[in-house]
C-alpha cells in the first residue's frame, strides 16, 4: 500500500532482540541531556532486564522505517499501589536526528490505544522542564505532551540536577477513559498491537 507524505512506517512490539538498538536512541539523552535524570547509560544487560520487566504487563512498541528503528514508546506503573492500577507512566524516545517528522506522535496514538484496550484509564508523564531553555534542556517535551492532548497536573521547582543545573519537572495527564464507580479490572499483561503501516 502506498502512503502520501514523508514516512512509512511500522509500529510493532518491541522484543528483546531490539535492546541494542533502543538503547543507542536512549544513550545520548541520558549523555547529552536533562530529557532524562539517569545519569549514566544504562548497560545492554539491565536495559534487556527493563524492557522484559515492563513489556510483560504494558505496551512497549517501536516505530521500524526501512529495517531502522526510529523511535520507541512505553507505559509502566505509575505507583505500586493497587488503587494506581488504572494509570501509567508513559514514555517516548525519537532517535536523535529525526525529531519533527511526526514519529512521537504516531507512537503516542498507537500506545494510548493499546492501554485503552487493556483497561488503563489514566496517562501521565514526568517531563523535565527549565526554568530558561539551554542547550541541555528545551520546552519541546512540554509543548509535544500539549499537542497530544495532556494538560498540567503540578510543577516541582528545582527537583532534578544534571549538568551543573537545577530543573523543575512538569506532571502531565490525559484522561483516556470513563470513571466508573466499579471500574473493570485492569488487563495486565493482556496488551496488543496490531502490526500496521503509518504515515504523516
Amino acid at each position: 500500500m502506498r502512503f502520501e507524505g514523508e514516512i512509512y512506517m511500522m509500529i510493532e512490539k518491541v522484543t528483546i532482540e531490539d535492546a541494542s538498538e533502543l538503547l543507542s536512541i536512549y544513550e545520548p539523552y541520558v549523555r547529552d541531556t536533562a530529557i532524562t535524570f539517569e545519569y549514566d547509560v544504562p548497560t545492554l544487560e539491565e536495559f534487556r532486564s527493563r524492557i522484559i520487566s515492563i513489556s510483560s504487563k504494558y505496551p512497549y512498541i517501536k516505530a521500524v522505517e526501512n529495517g531502522e528503528i526510529l523511535g520507541y514508546a512505553y507505559a509502566h506503573a505509575f505507583k505500586d499501589r493497587r488503587a494506581y492500577d488504572w494509570s501509567v507512566e508513559t514514555t517516548v524516545y525519537v532517535r536523535q536526528g529525526r525529531h519533527g517528522r511526526g514519529i512521537g506522535r504516531l507512537l503516542y496514538n498507537k500506545l494510548e490505544k493499546s492501554l485503552k484496550g487493556m483497561g488503563i484509564l489514566n496517562m501521565n508523564a514526568c517531563i523535565a522542564v527549565p526554568e530558561k531553555e539551554d542547550k541541555h534542556l528545551t520546552d519541546d517535551s512540554y509543548r509535544f505532551h500539549l499537542k497530544m492532548g495532556f494538560t498540567v497536573a503540578g510543577r516541582f521547582h528545582n527537583v532534578g540536577y544534571k549538568f551543573n543545573t537545577w530543573y523543575d519537572i512538569v506532571w502531565m495527564e490525559k484522561l483516556i477513559g470513563e470513571h466508573d464507580e466499579n471500574p473493570p479490572a485492569v488487563r495486565f499483561g493482556q496488551w496488543s498491537i496490531v502490526s500496521d503501516a503509518c504515515s504523516t
